[in-house]
């Protein structure tokens, strides 16, 4: 009995451990192993919380198209947009308008909300974006960014369905290379009885 539970335990043990490294090995082709040629950034980006993980889409693609986490007005304590998720694909997909499989990547996440449909590039890559944010309300509820207008590497211009407090910034730089392929977020933890605004702010990340 003794060695029958002994063998059950290590095989729990093995299995875990597999279990463990295909995470792992799914985490890493995306926040890890991929260079990347430049950043993208916006001048107005909210100042609370602190930034999470970079995540790059799998090697060989890029972001077509995205999706935003978002919280509809609630009168009372708002926290606008939560999400960003980048959903990726390959220069073949891109060309065919073939979207039936992509990868999609969103560094940290908001509590609040839920995520809107897919907008998709009608071709090419997102280059560059715009980020509207709420300034500081002093006494009043923040709720720090608010949307997202991106361009596409082609000229199209695909504006999210965040919420309307607040004002659009200036535009970030273009991207080097074929277009966005990673994202990093900056994600105001959940305050208890203080004012929530969740996502303040987002860095892109460009790739050849």
């Amino acid at each position: 009995m003794h060695r029958f539970i002994s063998i059950m335990f290590s095989l729990l043990v093995i299995t875990g451990l597999q279990v463990s490294a295909e995470s792992a090995g799914t985490r890493s082709e995306r926040s890890v192993d991929r260079d990347y040629r430049s950043l993208l950034t916006v001048p107005n980006g909210g100042g609370w919380g602190s930034w999470g993980q970079r995540e790059m889409c799998p090697a060989g693609t890029y972001a077509a198209g995205f999706s935003l986490k978002v919280e509809d007005p609630i009168n009372g304590d708002d926290t606008a947009l939560n999400g960003i998720r980048l959903h990726c694909i390959n220069t073949i997909q891109s060309s065919s308008h073939l979207h039936h499989s992509y990868s999609s990547v969103s560094s940290d996440v908001g509590s609040w909300g839920r995520w809107t449909d897919i907008k998709w590039c009608p071709s090419g890559f997102l280059a560059s974006f715009q980020l509207r944010v709420e300034s500081f309300q002093a006494d009043g509820d923040d709720t720090a960014a608010n949307n997202i207008l991106f361009r596409c590497s082609r000229g199209s211009f695909l504006k999210g369905g965040g919420t309307n407090w607040g004002d659009w910034g200036t535009w970030s730089d273009s991207c080097e290379g074929k277009g966005i392929c990673g994202l990093k977020t900056r994600i105001e933890l959940p305050q208890g009885r203080g004012d929530d605004t969740a996502l303040n702010d987002v860095i892109m990340y460009c790739c050849d």
